[in-house]
């Protein structure tokens, strides 16, 4: 029996949870990827995968052996590249976690590009407001807004400074005001992002100045893009990052409030796993994402939007 292929049935498994749709995967017979699973299972004395008629999940030891799968199966595949042609034309399922809104206004056109130049390159794309373990979750790069990685075996690229914004729609300002200090605040709808770091609360400087308080949402959500389309509905005031509103701004559906005033920034970083030599589609995908961000001047771009005059 070859102990790479019970990795890569394994593996498949893993990522499907189900065995049907690995056989799928995989072109081959359900009872075929079932027989690799329990030869597995039978050498290394231990089950991996707990099943029943309606669901299949991973042990905890079946959760580690996956994770030690993949990082074997990975550098079976560096070494391979390393040495033939397909390390020109990559190739494999690559595996991408961003936030919801992210993923939808800018990983896509990425992929897309990524996608017509590279086409045997597979994406597997978890959209996920969470930050998930990327080593546990199996990613091969993720996008995250903050500062530092509480995992020091990842690696962690900066993309972009990003500014925080607050925004309103034209018809809730021209009911509600314009709130001209951050004390106005208490008499406006708010709509919070409950993810955020400190989401409760709101922190205004502008020069030596600071405003902190603490705030009760009118609506809050784990979800930006719901958040977004409160705030178009004209339900309230929204506090956001530039590039989920940025647009909103452009097109006049949405106005920046208390512009001279700045709420905390937040940090953009690409995050992958520490390894000497990363496979060619994630290292080609870092460098055109990195691309997309440099010649759309992304950071300057937001950083403009964030800072422009109330019209």
């Amino acid at each position: 029996m070859d102990r790479f292929v019970e990795l890569e049935v394994f593996t498949r498994i893993a990522d499907e949870a189900n065995l049907t749709r690995a056989a799928q995967e995989m072109g081959l017979s359900v009872s075929g990827v079932s027989r690799h699973l329990t030869n597995l299972e039978n050498r290394l004395g231990v089950r991996l995968v707990q099943r029943t008629t309606r669901a299949l999940s991973l042990t905890s030891e079946g959760q580690r052996f996956a994770r030690s799968a993949r990082d074997i199966l990975s550098t079976l595949q560096e070494a391979e590249e390393s040495v033939s042609h397909v390390s020109a034309e990559p190739t494999g399922v690559l595996r991408l976690g961003a936030s919801l809104s992210f993923a939808m206004l800018h990983l896509i056109p990425v992929i897309n590009a990524f996608k017509a130049r590279y086409p045997q390159v597979r994406i597997d794309l978890q959209a996920s407001n969470r930050y998930c373990d990327i080593i546990e979750n199996g990613l091969d790069l993720a996008i995250r807004t903050r500062r530092a990685e509480v995992d020091s075996s990842v690696t962690i690229r900066k993309l972009a400074e990003m500014p925080r914004m607050m925004v309103g729609a034209p018809d809730y300002l021209a009911r509600q005001g314009v709130p001209q200090a951050p004390d106005d605040l208490e008499r406006h709808d708010l709509l919070l992002y409950t993810l955020s770091e400190n989401w409760d609360q709101l922190t205004f400087t502008r020069g030596n100045e600071e405003r902190r308080f603490s705030t009760l949402a009118e609506m809050a959500s784990n979800d930006g893009q719901l958040l977004r389309q409160a705030a178009l509905s004209g339900m309230g005031l929204l506090v956001q990052p530039a590039y989920v509103v940025h647009e909103d701004i452009e097109a006049g559906r949405l106005v920046p409030v208390l512009t001279d005033w700045t709420l905390p920034s937040l940090t953009m970083n690409i995050v992958f796993p520490s390894r000497t030599h990363l496979p060619a589609r994630t290292r080609l995908f870092i460098d055109a994402l990195v691309r997309h961000f440099r010649e759309h001047d992304l950071e300057r771009t937001w950083q403009q939007v964030a800072s422009r005059p109330l019209q």
